[in-house]
């Protein structure tokens, strides 16, 4: 039998390992909200969180530090959030490197800047420890808090769910019917070549 608690407290750290990596906020808000409905506990949330945002943003550095010439840093580069992550980091490294998680457009450029500049990798290293370990704290205390509004809506949205489904189905389907109807109508007034 499927139980979605016992999931959810075995895989849930692992998850909110992964999303930190690769989502960011809402799945350490969820891993709060899950520390909220006891099934792992908040410090496992947040070090899950602080881990997996951690690592990745220094794997990013070294990516920007050691493959500076390659298509993928030089792709990062040409993004306009690259070019104001080194002016930041040019007037304000230690700041930026404390920040740049909270800075919306950032989150992967910050650390692939940081890899090009000339900040070194223990000064980095130490900062995106703690950095990672603040981020993750804030995120899964939001999550912990508004925990039973969010258990509220989603226990709304579920009593709705099919009905809603359904209309959307519906929707679609009309909408398809109406753009291939549309399709065909426009191809027979077309004049012949």
């Amino acid at each position: 039998m499927f139980d979605l608690q016992h999931h959810m407290t075995a895989f849930g750290p692992l998850a909110i390992l992964l999303g930190a990596a690769f989502e960011g906020q809402t799945v350490v808000i969820g891993g709060g909200v899950m520390a909220r409905q006891h099934l792992i506990s908040p410090a496992m949330a947040v070090g899950a969180a602080a881990l997996g945002s951690g690592v990745i943003d220094y794997l990013l550095f070294v990516l920007g530090r050691s493959f500076r010439h390659t298509r993928f840093v030089r792709k990062a580069a040409a993004r306009p959030a690259f070019d104001r992550a080194l002016v930041l980091i040019e007037r304000h490294p230690t700041g930026f490197i404390l920040i740049f998680r909270f800075l919306y457009g950032l989150r992967a450029a910050g650390p692939v800047a940081m890899g090009v500049s000339k900040v070194g990798h223990g000064h980095f290293a130490l900062l995106n420890a703690v950095a990672a370990g603040v981020w993750a704290g804030v995120f899964v205390s939001l999550g912990y808090i508004f925990g039973p509004t969010v258990m509220t809506l989603l226990a709304g949205v579920m009593d709705h769910a099919a009905p809603i489904a359904i209309a959307v189905a519906v929707t679609a389907l009309a909408a398809g019917l109406g753009f291939w109807r549309w399709r065909v109508w426009t191809a027979q007034e077309r004049p012949a070549p």
